[in-house]
């Protein structure tokens, strides 16, 4: 006979105490509660030791993953990792004892209340409510580049939305874009629209005798062009000859390149906006 921790292994990792003694005696649930091999992480909920916090919190509340937690689980771009599980659950549930955890009560759709998650486009305007615009648009703006999410879907929502946070996620929902290439670049775009500075294109291409390069920002009446570097490094001599040369071409064309890492993007956002202003009044001057 199988013991109990394999019996939630082939469940998932969690059944309810019905469904333990269903497959085993009260007393061997019993046993194994002592022994550690299950662990109870909510009335009527057991589940083998270590089981994820988010997926804790989700049973423990009966409720879906939601806000910052499912853009996390999602793989959208988050500049900080939620410390607790956020959980949606009804709106007229009393609150029960169970883990850590964020909760937020509103109704959720079948799908969402099947799949334990929020929706694609639920998440990005939840987050949009709740996170600093740039963040917010970090994430409209990889949700919209995986071809899952798209920008008249994410407007209509953003106008139906009600409450708190709506202006908010009204202005992440307009300036999102699929284009962005990356979270960072997302996070410079976004210093740009708060600041008022406008004209600057996502992914714009740029050719130039047979040369061509697509740059993260560009402003092609400046011919200026903003690079977001994140952490990575070049790899290889071939990579980095190759970054040397997309340099090289772009300044030869006329352009000006202005290259911010993630540490002045995110740690001195007033020194990258006045560089950048300083670089476009003397291109436009």
């Amino acid at each position: 006979m199988q013991s109990l921790a394999q019996f939630l292994l082939h469940r998932g990792g969690w059944a309810t105490f019905a469904d333990l003694t269903g497959a085993a005696s009260r007393h061997a649930v019993a046993t194994a509660l002592e022994r550690g091999e299950i662990e109870r992480i909510a009335a009527g909920i057991y589940a083998l030791p270590g089981l994820p916090a988010d997926t804790a919190a989700v049973l423990a509340y009966d409720g879906v993953l939601s806000h910052v937690s499912a853009a996390d689980a999602l793989g959208l771009p988050l500049l900080v990792r939620p410390e607790k599980p956020h959980v949606m659950v009804p709106p007229r549930r009393r609150p029960r004892p169970g883990p850590p955890a964020v909760l937020h009560w509103a109704e959720v759709s079948s799908g969402e209340r099947q799949d334990r998650i929020t929706s694609l486009s639920r998440t990005v305007l939840d987050c949009s409510r709740m996170l600093p615009f740039a963040e917010g648009l970090a994430v409209a703006d990889a949700a919209l580049a995986t071809g899952r999410l798209h920008s008249e879907e994410l407007l209509a929502g953003a106008v139906a939305l009600r409450g708190a946070g709506c202006p908010n996620a009204r202005q992440v929902a307009t300036a999102a874009t699929a284009l962005s290439g990356s979270f960072l670049e997302s996070m410079l775009r976004a210093l740009l629209i708060i600041e008022g500075i406008e004209d600057f294109e996502p992914q714009l291409l740029v050719t130039h005798e047979g040369f061509c390069a697509r740059v993260d920002l560009g402003h092609q009446q400046a011919r200026l062009v903003l690079e977001a570097e994140g952490f990575e490094y070049h790899g290889s001599r071939r990579d980095f000859a190759a970054d040397c040369y997309r340099y090289d071409e772009l300044n030869a064309a006329g352009w000006l390149v202005l290259r911010f890492t993630y540490e002045q993007i995110i740690g001195d956002p007033t020194w990258v906006v006045a560089t950048i202003r300083a670089a476009l009044a003397q291109r436009l001057a």
